[in-house]
C-alpha cells in the first residue's frame, strides 16, 4: 500500500493555487506584463512553478490572473478548477483585503478558524498570498478577490454547506501540497463541523459512515443540520477530537460491516486498512447459541451482512451483539471523557438492525 501511494501524484491544493494567481497578477502590475509562469514559496519553504491559465491587465490599478488546479492523483471535486485572483492596488495603509469572490463562500456560522462575515480564505492561504505579495513588493495595499470558476456547484459536492459556509468553496490548504488519497482534509472538516456544533451549543452530534446511516438517524432525532457529522471511514477522527472537545450525547450511525469492524477494535473502518475478523464474528455467534455447523459457516463467510441477514432467519440477536460490543471500543476510546453515547447499526435500505445506550 505504502508503495502505492509512494508512485502516486502529489497536486497543488486551492490555497497554493490563489496563491500563484495573485502573485502573477500582482507582478504584472508592477512590471506591466505577465510571465506564463510564476514561483511562490510553500510553507515548508519549498519553491514551485504554475504555469498561469488566463490573465489580463484591465487598468493601471487592476489586473486578473488564474490557475487550474492539479490535485494529482487525489479524487478532489477542485481537481481542473479554474482558481481566479483579482488584484486591486488600494489606498495607502489600507494592507491586503481579502474578498470572496463568485464560486467563493463566505462564513456564515460560528466555530470555524474564521469569524462569521467573512470570506472563507482560510488562515495558511491567506499567509502564503501576503508572504508571495511582499515579495513582489514590501507592505502592499491590495485588495485579493479570489473566484472560482463554478465554485457553488463544486461546493454542493463537499461539507461547506453544513459547516455555514455559504456560496461557494473554501480557500484552503495548510502545506499547499495535497497528498494523494489524505484522510487529513476529510478528518479536517470532521472537527471543523464538531467545532461549529459545539459553537451553536449543541448537545447531541450524530456522526455517520454515510448517507443511508445518517437518514436514519435523522428519522429518529428532529436536529439542526449542523449536528451531523459525516465521518465516513473515520470513527478514530471524530471520537479523538471529542475527547478534548466533548459533547453531551453522541449517536454513532453506521452499517453493519463498518460497525463490526468497529466492534473488533478498528477505528479506521476504510476496507483498505481493516477487515472484518470473521473467526471471532463466529465466536461471537457460539456465544449467543448458534449450533456448531452455523458457526462454522460464519468462520468461512465471504460478507459481515450475509452472516447478519441468516442470524436475523435463526432469531439470534447478533446486530444488538455487535452494537454492544460497539459501544464497549467507544466507551474505551473516550475515556475519561464520559458522555451519553449511542450505536445505531442499519441496513442497506435504512432499516434499524441493532441499538446499544450508554
Amino acid at each position: 500500500m505504502l508503495e502505492h501511494v509512494k508512485k502516486l501524484k502529489y497536486g497543488w491544493t486551492t490555497g497554493a493555487c490563489a496563491t500563484a494567481a495573485a502573485k502573477a497578477a500582482y507582478l504584472a502590475l508592477k512590471r506591466g506584463f505577465f510571465s506564463d509562469r510564476v514561483t511562490i514559496t510553500l510553507p515548508q519553504g519549498k519553491k514551485v512553478s504554475f504555469r498561469i491559465f488566463n490573465h489580463k491587465i484591465l487598468d493601471r490599478h487592476c489586473a486578473i490572473a488564474s490557475v487550474i488546479k492539479d490535485a494529482g492523483d487525489d479524487p478532489d471535486v477542485t481537481h481542473g478548477a479554474e482558481i481566479r485572483v483579482r488584484i486591486t492596488i488600494l489606498s495607502i495603509d489600507r494592507g491586503i483585503v481579502f474578498k470572496a469572490g463568485k464560486g467563493v463562500g463566505t462564513i456564515t456560522k460560528p466555530g470555524l478558524q474564521l469569524p462569521v462575515g467573512q470570506p472563507a480564505i482560510n488562515p495558511v492561504p491567506r499567509q502564503m498570498i501576503r508572504y508571495a505579495l511582499n515579495e513582489v513588493f514590501p507592505s502592499p495595499d491590495v485588495e485579493v478577490e479570489i473566484s472560482v470558476v463554478n465554485g457553488e456547484e463544486l461546493a454542493k459536492k463537499t461539507m461547506n454547506p453544513r459547516l455555514g459556509i455559504m456560496g461557494g468553496l473554501s480557500i484552503l490548504g495548510t502545506t499547499g501540497i495535497v497528498v494523494p488519497f489524505s484522510c487529513a482534509a476529510w478528518i479536517a472538516s470532521i472537527h471543523r463541523g464538531i467545532d461549529v456544533a459545539r459553537a451553536a451549543n449543541l448537545t447531541h452530534l450524530i456522526a455517520s459512515v454515510g448517507n443511508v446511516s445518517e437518514e436514519t438517524a435523522k428519522k429518529i432525532y428532529t436536529l439542526p443540520e449542523s449536528a451531523f457529522i459525516e465521518m465516513g471511514d473515520f470513527v478514530g477522527g471524530v471520537l479523538k477530537y471529542l475527547k478534548t472537545h466533548p459533547v453531551q450525547w453522541l449517536t454513532l450511525a453506521g452499517g453493519v460491516a463498518k460497525f463490526t469492524k468497529l466492534a473488533q477494535g478498528h477505528l479506521d473502518l476504510h476496507s483498505g486498512r481493516s477487515q472484518v475478523d470473521f473467526a471471532q464474528l463466529a465466536e461471537w455467534v457460539a456465544e449467543l447459541g448458534a449450533e456448531d455447523s452455523f458457526v462454522e459457516k460464519v468462520r468461512l463467510a465471504n460478507t459481515a451482512l450475509g452472516v447478519f441477514r441468516n442470524c436475523h432467519v435463526k432469531r439470534l440477536p447478533l446486530a444488538d451483539f455487535i452494537a454492544e460490543k460497539a459501544l464497549a471500543v467507544v466507551k474505551e476510546t473516550l475515556d475519561p471523557v464520559i458522555f451519553k453515547i449511542e450505536i445505531l447499526m442499519v441496513d442497506r435500505k435504512g432499516n434499524c438492525l441493532g441499538r446499544a445506550f450508554a
